[in-house]
């Protein structure tokens, strides 16, 4: 088995400022818990942009450009950069950031599906913004769009353009034969870093038959031109991340995708949250990567050939 690559999803963009005091919202707050998280032990960091003063979710490259740089200067890691965004964003804004920093890996769903938050209403009282309960009911008829043109444009504008590799998102079986899809078209090229996602509403639910039955379509659609990584949604996230490791994948913390550490407690920072994955990951034998390793792994253009 290779080494386990943890990647770190600092904010996202589906928890919101009301649920948890711990969430990342300025430049300076992405930064700190981004390299944070880094000397914690994550090789890879998912990031997000938010306004500063309100919270929501920004796809505004010129936030990204307040931390990304720091992020550089402080930590070897390897910066992921969505192209996902938040509700309501175009696929031009979603790639605003991506195409003025030029990372290494960006994210990229691997298609269109509902994406349902709306539940989160009913476990909050109160919120501190007047975006925050919007944001979350107007998920009820909200579709994410990425169709095969969209994916398309990702591809060219960002894998041909920059060099940049991708963080395939994959929500249900179906993501996994799109991927198929644009790899025989030559599209895409190995080694493909598959994430697995569980656990959200809208995409395949967080039960085990589902983790397994991932990972055989993955191995019967990609055989060894791919490396798995497994994240979970809320309170599944570590078990799904432990079961995920010890058949051979990678893992996501962060709170983007879930903001506790157990039942009950909320995490007080990412670092925590890979803190906790590495302590049980370490004792079942399984070494974790380095940001080197983790470029060798997925063939990575490496961090000095970015745009920050």
């Amino acid at each position: 088995m290779s080494k386990v690559i943890i990647s770190c999803a600092i904010t996202g963009s589906v928890h919101t400022p009301s649920m948890s005091p711990y969430l990342p919202i300025t430049p300076d707050e992405i930064a700190t818990q981004a390299i944070e998280a880094a000397e914690a032990g994550a090789s890879v960091l998912h990031l997000h942009a938010r306004d500063p003063d309100t919270g929501k979710p920004s796809a505004d490259p010129a936030l990204f450009m307040q931390f990304l740089p720091r992020i550089k200067e402080s930590t070897d890691a390897i910066v992921n950069i969505t192209t996902g965004g938040g509700q309501g964003m175009s696929l031009d804004d979603r790639l605003a950031a991506a195409e003025r920093a030029s990372p290494e890996l960006a994210s990229l769903n691997m298609g269109s599906m509902n994406f349902g938050m709306y539940p989160m209403l009913g476990r909050y009282k109160t919120f501190k913004h007047d975006w925050e309960p919007t944001y979350l009911e107007s998920s009820r008829d909200w579709i994410f769009r990425n169709t095969f043109k969209d994916i398309e444009q990702v591809l060219e504008r960002l894998g041909q353009r920059h060099g940049t590799r991708f963080e395939f998102e994959c929500y249900d079986t179906g993501h996994l034969y799109t991927l198929a899809h644009f790899l025989d078209r030559k599209l895409v090229t190995p080694p493909l870093f598959v994430q697995s996602i569980f656990g959200l509403l809208g995409g395949q639910g967080a039960d085990t038959e589902n983790l397994f039955h991932a990972r055989r379509i993955a191995d019967k659609l990609f055989g060894d031109d791919y490396r798995w990584s497994v994240m979970a949604a809320g309170r599944q996230q570590m078990p799904f991340l432990t079961m995920g490791a010890i058949n051979g994948g990678n893992v996501r913390v962060g709170l983007e995708d879930s903001l506790f550490t157990r039942k009950g407690r909320l995490a007080e920072s990412n670092a925590e949250q890979v803190r906790l994955i590495r302590s049980i990951l370490e004792p079942l034998s399984l070494e974790v990567a380095t940001p080197t390793e983790a470029r060798q792994i997925l063939a990575l253009k490496g961090g000095d050939n970015v745009g920050f």
